[in-house]
């Protein structure tokens, strides 16, 4: 097994590890500043959703470069994002940050441009990611860092700035959905 196809397997193994931080109570403690508060349970998951979000572009990377573009890594890599996007924004629900229907729409979203890409296989096609599924993963990144830091340092000049991502992450998703669909339109069969 390679490298990049290694990298991927790890952020795949992450995704339980960032869970348990997040819904098991593991009373850790908390740091405190003033009236901001934040669990070390919450600041461990916190940094390995920063590690495995930043393996995205590694793992892709690495296998480009060094020309080791595997079929299992084709398969992982999108994979491993799924997991690890779907996992950390249902604990997030769970844990009262996030709107279930926030959760339910990027979740969808990811489903159905997975469900486009099997049928552009299918028809011996294969669709890159757009300019705007990156930034949709990188404002969703954001936004998930953002809900995680519970909202710091905006909470101390009452700036809502976790407002502000999670509407900036769905209106993004949804958007770069429907490109994804308007773009390749022609490969969604229309029954007479």
């Amino acid at each position: 097994m390679n490298l990049a196809n290694r990298i991927t397997l790890a952020r795949i193994f992450l995704v339980p590890i960032v869970t348990i931080f997040l819904l098991v109570r593991l009373d850790l403690g908390s740091l405190t500043i003033g009236e901001y508060s934040i669990s070390y349970n919450q600041v461990c998951a916190l940094l390995l959703f920063i590690i495995a979000a930043s393996t995205d572009g590694l793992d892709g990377y690495i296998a480009r470069k060094r020309k080791i573009v595997t079929n299992l890594g084709k398969l992982l890599d999108p994979l491993a994002d799924k997991l690890l996007m779907a996992a950390v924004l249902i604990a997030l629900v769970e844990m009262g940050k996030l709107g279930a229907w926030v959760a339910i729409v990027i979740i969808s979203r990811e489903w159905a441009v997975t469900g486009l890409r099997q049928v552009a296989l299918l028809e011996g096609a294969v669709l890159a990611a757009s300019k705007w599924g990156k930034w949709k993963t990188a404002v969703q990144i954001t936004m998930i860092i953002v809900l995680l830091l519970n909202n710091f340092p905006f909470n101390f000049i009452d700036l809502r700035i976790d407002l502000v991502v999670v509407w900036a992450a769905v209106l993004i998703t949804v958007y770069s959905g429907i490109d994804y669909f308007v773009k390749n339109k022609n490969l969604i069969p229309v029954s007479t």
